[in-house]
């Protein structure tokens, strides 16, 4: 079965993020061998278990892209916006627990902080409610 590039491009993005997601298990891990009460920083763990998670909903993204009946541009774009949204996030998350500068990133949310999480919801949102309108359409 021959795959569309924007598949292909969605599917090795998959495939980048659970490798970054195996390597935040590997930084949660030596967190947990060396620190005093034997945990992560919270940031780690939750960037591990994003990666993971965003890793497989890229995958169901994917398939999704495969069965749209959309063109290929529309649903490399959707896509896009979603798997960048995906990496955003991961990224904040590995830039907390990096720094150490917070347990909780919504406890003195700044405008910026509101700002990217609109964004965030209408990016993911948005770009996963093209793919299944371009699925129904095409299936159905």
């Amino acid at each position: 079965m021959a795959l569309g590039i924007d598949t292909k491009v969605t599917l090795l993005a998959a495939g980048l993020i659970f490798l970054l997601a195996l390597l935040l298990g590997v930084w949660k891990y030596q967190q947990i061998a060396t620190s005093e009460n034997h945990q992560a920083h919270v940031y780690v763990d939750i960037a591990h278990r994003a990666a993971l998670m965003y890793s497989f909903a890229t995958l169901l993204v994917a398939v999704f892209v495969e069965l749209s009946g959309w063109p290929t541009w529309v649903n490399l774009t959707a896509a896009m916006v979603v798997v960048y949204f995906f990496v955003t996030a991961i990224g904040s998350y590995m830039l907390h627990g990096a720094l150490r500068d917070t347990t909780n990133q919504f406890e003195k949310p700044g405008w910026l902080l509101r700002v990217g999480m609109v964004l965030l919801i209408f990016g993911e949102v948005g770009g996963f409610a093209v793919l299944l309108a371009g699925f129904g359409a095409a299936q159905f």
